[in-house]
């Protein structure tokens, strides 16, 4: 059988190249207008660094928060470093692409979840696939946005919710 295009793989990287350029973007220019990001992530992550109490305290996910205050921000093609403050106690944080769960600017009803790919216990995946199955573990899909509007404005008539795609339907089987 020949190769095939991996397009879990491509999206995987085209999503965590995207973050990588927004979070360059206010590196070198700061938040515009009301945007701000919720961040969340693995803090098992190998490659992710914190504060010992931050990691005991999550110790499987965080969300942080990039809004008013926020500082030393550093992107890197693998990872961002910032520091952010956690009840007046500024922290700094390496956060690599790969440990990024979800990524929301709810300002602009935008978000990114990264969802595992855990073939269920048992199930074969085939020998072939099996190295794939293993390299490919994230998904990209649209994340959910709530709104932090917080106004009686109802919802237009018409108007859909943001649907959720798995890419597993697309995957050759």
């Amino acid at each position: 059988m020949g190769r095939n295009i991996d397009y879990g793989n491509l999206m995987h990287d085209a999503m965590r190249g995207l973050i990588r350029k927004v979070l360059q973007d206010v590196a070198d220019n700061g938040l515009p207008g009301a945007h701000h990001f919720f961040i969340t992530f693995d803090t098992s992550h190998p490659d992710a660094e914190l504060a010992d109490w931050l990691s005991d305290r999550y110790p499987g996910e965080m969300t942080v928060v990039m809004q008013h205050w926020y500082d030393k921000l550093e992107v890197t093609d693998d990872g961002f470093s910032i520091t952010l403050n956690f009840g007046d106690a500024p922290e700094p944080l390496y956060i690599p692409y790969d440990a990024i769960k979800t990524f929301v600017d709810p300002s602009v009803e935008f978000g990114l979840r990264f969802e595992s790919q855990d073939a269920p216990e048992g199930e074969d995946t085939g020998s072939a696939d099996k190295a794939k199955a293993d390299k490919d573990k994230h998904e990209v899909v649209p994340a959910p946005v709530e709104h932090t509007d917080h106004t009686d404005a109802k919802k237009k008539p018409g108007k859909k919710d943001a649907e959720v795609v798995s890419l597993d339907s697309f995957r050759k089987q």
